[in-house]
Formats: C-alpha cells, sequence, structure tokens
C-alpha cells in the first residue's frame, strides 16, 4: 500500500479520535491562524520595543483573549513508539523554581549555565516544530518528527482538511519552505518532517489549499540569487524536479508566482486566473534571515515581506464564496533564536507583528469581527530569552533602551524551550480559549494581570478553531 492510500485509509479512523467533544459556536466563516516560530513572551516584548519605544501597541494587544499556551510533545522520540513509555508530562508550577542549580546546557552554539532549576526543566523534554505543528493543526500530541503523524504510526487529520471538506477554501503562508515543519503540518502527513520531497509532493499533488506560499525555490539560494544548475536536492522542497516542472509547465492545479512584482500585484488585487496560487519566493531557504550578515538592513530586494504575502492571500481566500482557513508563519524567527541573534530576530518577529496587522485590518476592512476570528501564537518557545541580570534574578524581564536601540537581554538555550508561551485570540470564537484555561498564578512573573495568568495546550487551538467553524470532528 502506498503512503497516499494508507493515508486516506486511516483518516476517517484518526479524525474520530479527536477528543472530547465541545460546544459549537459554528459562527465563524474565517479562522486566521497567525504563527511566529520559536517565540517566547520576551521575544515578543523586544520586537515592541525595538519598534515603539514601549509595549501595549501591536495589534494583537488589543485582543480580548491574552493568554499563554503549553507546547510540551507526547515524547522526545523521533519516531512512532507505539507505547506510553516515554511520556511527557507537563506542570507549569515547575517553572517558576528558582532554586540554584550548577547543571549545564550544552547547546549547538554554546554551553549554558544552568542558573535556576527552574530553567533546567524549561529546557527540558521539549517539542519540535514538526510535533507542535501536528498539535495546532490536528489537536493530537505526537512525538517529535512527526507531520500529522500519530504516536500509533496513523495519519491523523489536520484542520485543513476539515476546511475543506466544509466548503471552505484552506491557505498556508510562511517566511521559510513550504515543505518544513509547520506550514507542513496544515498541508500533509509524514512520520517524518525531514522527508521533504514527499511532503512537497503531497502539498502539490492534493490540491488541497487554494493558497500556498513561501520559499524553496530550486533555481535561488539564500542571498535570493539566482543558481543556474541546481542539484536534484535543491528541488525536495517543491516535492523534485519533476514536480518543479509539471508547475512551471501549468500541469498542476497551481497558477505559480514567484517574483517580487508578482506577489505585489496579488497583494494589490490583481488575481490571475486558475484559482489556486502557488507562490515560491525567489529562495531556497527564507524570505530574508540567511541573507549574507547577522545584522539588520540591507534586506533582499527579491523577497516579499511577509505582510505582502499575506495580503495577496487574504485577496485570494477573500474571494471564496463559503470562508476560508488560513494559517501565516514568521518560521525564521526560530531559526534567528537557534543563532542567539538578537537583531534579526527582531527583525523577524516585527515582520511578523506587520502581518498580523494586516490581517487585524482585512478583517475590519473587509469581514467583521463577528464572524472571523483571528489567533496569534507560537508553536514553542526557543532561546529562553530573559533580562541581562537573569543569571541572577530569575525570569528577570528584558531592559528596554528605546524605539530603535537593541534591549538587554541575555540568552540561556539556543534550542526549544517547553515554557508557557503567549497566545492571542479576537473576534467569533475567541471565548473558547478563556473558557477552557487553566489558572496559574506563577505567570505573574512575567508581570501581567491577572486575567492573562491562564493557560491552555496547544491542541486547543485546533479545538478553537473547529467549534468557531461549526465543525464537529469525525462528521465531515
Amino acid at each position: 500500500m502506498t503512503i497516499h492510500r494508507k493515508i486516506l485509509a486511516a483518516l476517517a479512523v484518526s479524525s474520530a479520535l479527536v477528543a472530547p467533544a465541545f460546544a459549537q459556536d459554528g459562527s465563524a466563516r474565517n479562522v486566521i491562524l497567525l504563527i511566529t516560530d520559536g517565540t517566547g513572551i520576551e521575544t515578543f516584548r523586544a520586537a515592541s520595543y525595538f519598534r515603539h519605544g514601549a509595549l501595549g501597541h501591536e495589534a494583537y494587544d488589543r485582543f480580548d483573549a491574552r493568554l499563554f499556551m503549553a507546547t510540551h510533545p507526547l515524547n522526545t522520540s523521533n519516531e512512532p513508539t507505539l507505547s506510553d513509555e516515554g511520556a511527557v508530562t507537563f506542570e507549569p508550577s515547575e517553572l517558576w523554581k528558582d532554586e540554584a542549580s550548577d547543571s549545564t546546557y550544552e547547546g549547538n552554539i554554546a554551553d549554558y549555565k544552568g542558573f535556576f532549576t527552574g530553567y533546567d526543566y524549561a529546557r527540558s523534554d521539549f517539542t519540535d516544530s514538526a510535533a507542535a505543528g501536528t498539535a495546532l493543526a490536528s489537536g493530537h500530541k505526537t512525538y517529535n518528527n512527526a507531520i500529522n503523524w500519530s504516536n500509533d504510526d496513523t495519519p491523523l487529520k489536520h484542520i485543513g482538511e476539515y476546511a475543506v471538506e466544509s466548503g471552505r477554501a484552506l491557505g498556508v503562508v510562511s517566511s521559510v519552505q513550504i515543505s518544513h515543519a509547520t506550514p507542513a503540518a496544515f498541508l500533509a502527513h509524514n512520520v517524518s518532517r525531514n522527508d521533504y520531497a514527499a511532503i512537497g509532493r503531497e502539498i502539490v499533488e492534493s490540491g488541497l489549499a487554494t493558497v500556498v506560499m513561501g520559499t524553496g525555490h530550486p533555481y535561488y539560494d539564500g542571498a535570493g540569487q539566482r543558481v543556474e544548475n541546481p542539484t536534484e536536492n535543491d528541488f525536495r522542497f517543491v516535492g523534485g524536479q519533476d514536480i518543479w516542472h509539471r508547475l512551471e509547465s501549468g500541469e498542476t492545479d497551481y497558477t505559480l508566482i514567484e517574483s517580487r512584482e508578482q506577489f505585489e500585484a496579488l497583494a494589490n488585487g490583481e488575481l490571475p486566473e486558475g484559482g489556486k496560487i502557488m507562490g515560491l519566493v525567489q529562495n531556497i531557504q527564507t524570505l530574508q534571515f540567511n541573507r549574507p550578515g547577522v545584522s539588520l538592513g540591507d534586506k533582499l530586494e527579491t523577497s516579499p515581506d511577509l505582510a505582502t504575502m499575506t495580503q495577496g492571500a487574504l485577496n485570494v481566500l477573500g474571494a471564496q464564496e463559503n470562508g476560508f482557513f488560513l494559517m501565516v508563519e514568521g518560521g525564521a524567527i526560530d531559526w534567528a533564536a537557534h543563532a542567539n541573534n538578537l537583531p534579526r530576530l527582531i527583525e523577524e518577529q516585527v515582520e511578523f507583528n506587520e502581518a498580523v496587522e494586516t490581517a487585524v485590518n482585512w478583517v475590519e476592512e473587509n469581514s467583521s469581527w463577528e464572524e472571523t476570528l483571528v489567533i496569534v501564537t507560537t508553536d514553542h518557545g526557543n532561546g529562553l530569552l530573559q533580562g541581562p541580570n537573569s543569571d541572577r534574578v530569575a525570569y528577570e524581564p528584558i531592559v528596554n533602551q528605546g524605539a530603535g536601540a537593541m534591549p538587554l537581554v541575555r540568552w540561556h538555550s539556543d534550542n526549544h524551550t517547553r515554557e508557557l508561551v503567549p497566545l492571542y485570540a479576537h473576534g467569533a470564537g475567541a471565548d473558547y480559549f478563556i473558557d477552557n484555561a487553566t489558572s496559574e498564578s506563577g505567570l505573574a512573573i512575567y508581570e501581567v494581570g491577572e486575567d492573562s495568568q491562564i493557560w491552555v495546550d496547544n491542541t486547543d487551538v485546533f479545538r478553537a478553531s473547529l467549534n468557531a467553524l461549526g465543525i464537529q470532528p469525525g462528521n465531515s
């Protein structure tokens, strides 16, 4: 049996396992989920300080629901275990413990002293983007490395499939490769996130999404320079050389757009004929992060920004008769955190925040908060970014230096964390998060109000989305 047939055969079973049942709101026509990959609360704050010189000025700061989210995986295996062995547990109170720790966290670019047992807890048993994306998209916890694949070795039905079955359109936009973990979680299924070619092939051949946008262009490098003779490996993100040629020649469901000018035209309302759009930015890696250098400025002129891509996707999806589900990812923020690169972390987060503003403006100008739900969150933390004295004061906040200046910070990791991360929601069905949240007084350490000292699980993003859209899992 081929992998595609195995997926189709198992989805009917797995879709019935998205427990528990919940009351349906059903008032939303559209759901827009925006994910800033690898982002803790201090990353959100760093971008706001740099951009505005203060907190409280971002679009999501005005949202009704402002809380936190747990991100831990089912287990940290890289393949299905077919058992409960190694299951990860999560107790948020462990995060705040400030007993001294003499541990050393061995990172990829440096070693980091432990300082506090709470930091040790945050840096252990963390999710990768595949398991996190799967939880957000399918409502299932799973092993690290899985793209909508269960620990029982069966495919999982994701929100994009539910949305399309309900008559809505699906859109996925990312600042990294279209077959990278987070966008893949809303488009495909695979036992391993690293099987880019198979994931890319499923994305194109399924034709599930009306709009797909991201990088992974085989004829351009990370600096946006043309590559005249790409290798077969360069085609993996789009499903292989044969898939690329079919895209180029118009033999798929998609109209291919590549240049910045084409993305800008789409954002300006110039919709090409053919309906479905495959937007491959002229870069094999990221919109901007992997360009030469490590500082701000001198951006690639070949790449559109994430806000432009978001606007273009909304123009296409907004023309659909029955509404849509759209996921937008600022994917390279995670890459900057892995590198402990504060300037480009802030640059990427600011671009993400601009994409959020684009989505909010679209709702207010073309839809309404009565028929659209907007969710802003991340898939996990990364870097355990804290204030400059956070080696002596647990979870000391970063220090604002004013607009246009880098805040004062200290990194405690160059990898993912299982810290509680921010979640913001507004519009039709946003109350789902508040109604299903758990109180956690320890969140006061982040200097947030009592009404924000609550948290949900990452699987609740899936459930809140289905609830808002009025879709009952297993009945579509």
